[in-house]
C-alpha cells in the first residue's frame, strides 16, 4: 500500500492507458486546493472518467494537458479500481459534482472566491443562487454562460479581462470534455486565478437538469448504466463502444505506478 503524497507536483500517479491519473481522494484533493490557494500556486485540474480518458489518449495535445495538470482526478470507479490494482489502496473517486459541493462548502468557511463559467443560458446564475442559499457566506465573483460557438478573439479577450478583474481563486469550467480541457490549457497562462477546474456536467446535476444515479450504483461502477437509461440516444455509443475499448486496453496494458 502506497501513501498519498502531500505535495501535488510530486503526487503519485498511475498510468492508465497512457494517461497519468493522480493518486488522490476527495479529502486529499480539497487539502491540495487549500495549499495551492494559500501559496498562490496556479494549476489546472482535469476531472476524468473512462470516456474522457479515452478521448485524451487519442489526442496528443489532450494527453499532454492531462499528464501535466496539477491534478488529474479519477471521476469514475473504473479509474479508481485501476489505481488500486496498481497498489494505491487509498485512491478513491473524486466525482465532479461531489468535488464542487465539497469545495464550495469549504470556500464559504475560508473565503475562497469562485467564478462559474459554462452551461446553458442561466445555468451558472442558478448554480450561484442555489449554493449561496446553502452557504450564505460563499463569495461568487462572476458567472458566465458562453455561447456554444467559438468565441472571436475580441470576445475571448473580454472574457479573460472580466475574469482577471473579478480575481477569483477558483474558476469552475463546465464546458464538457474535451472542450473544457482545451479551454483551460489555452487560458491557464492568461488567467490569474489559482485553480482552473473542468467539471463537465456538474452544473447540470446541481441545478436539477440531470439526475444522478443512486449512490449504490455510483460506488458499484454502474452509474454509466443509469445515464444510458436516461439518455440512450445520446450516450449509447459512448458506453456500448467505450466500455469494451477501455477493458480491452487495461487487459493488454495493466495500470502501473509512475
Amino acid at each position: 500500500m502506497t501513501d498519498l503524497q502531500a505535495e501535488p507536483t510530486t503526487a503519485a500517479r498511475v498510468d492508465v492507458l497512457g494517461i497519468h491519473v493522480s493518486v488522490t481522494n476527495l479529502d486529499h484533493t480539497v487539502d491540495t486546493f487549500a495549499g495551492w490557494i494559500e501559496r498562490g500556486a496556479r494549476h489546472l485540474v482535469c476531472v476524468t472518467d473512462m470516456n474522457a480518458l479515452l478521448h485524451a489518449r487519442a489526442d496528443e495535445r489532450l494527453t499532454e494537458v492531462y499528464n501535466t495538470s496539477g491534478l488529474t482526478v479519477p471521476d469514475g470507479m473504473p479509474l479508481v479500481w485501476a489505481g488500486q490494482r496498481a497498489g494505491f489502496e487509498e485512491m478513491d473517486r473524486v466525482a465532479g459534482p461531489d468535488l464542487l459541493e465539497r469545495v464550495l462548502a469549504e470556500a464559504a468557511e475560508r473565503g475562497w472566491t469562485q467564478y462559474f463559467y459554462g452551461g446553458a443560458e442561466g445555468v451558472a446564475d442558478e448554480l450561484r443562487e442555489r449554493f449561496q442559499e446553502r452557504h450564505p457566506a460563499l463569495k461568487v465573483v462572476g458567472v458566465e454562460c458562453p455561447p456554444y460557438r467559438a468565441l472571436t478573439d475580441a470576445e475571448d479577450a473580454e472574457t479573460v479581462a472580466r475574469m482577471n478583474e473579478a480575481r477569483p481563486d477558483i474558476v469552475w469550467v463546465g464546458l464538457g470534455a474535451p472542450k473544457q480541457e482545451r479551454w483551460m490549457a489555452d487560458h491557464r497562462d492568461r488567467l490569474n486565478a489559482t485553480i482552473l477546474i473542468g467539471v463537465g456536467a456538474a452544473f447540470d446535476f446541481h441545478t436539477g437538469r440531470l439526475d444522478r444515479a443512486p449512490y449504490w450504483m455510483q460506488r458499484a461502477g454502474l452509474e454509466w448504466s443509469y445515464r444510458l437509461y436516461k439518455e440512450p440516444r445520446r450516450l449509447w455509443k459512448r458506453y456500448v463502444l467505450g466500455i469494451p475499448r477501455f477493458l480491452l486496453g487495461v487487459l493488454r496494458h495493466p495500470p502501473r505506478a509512475l
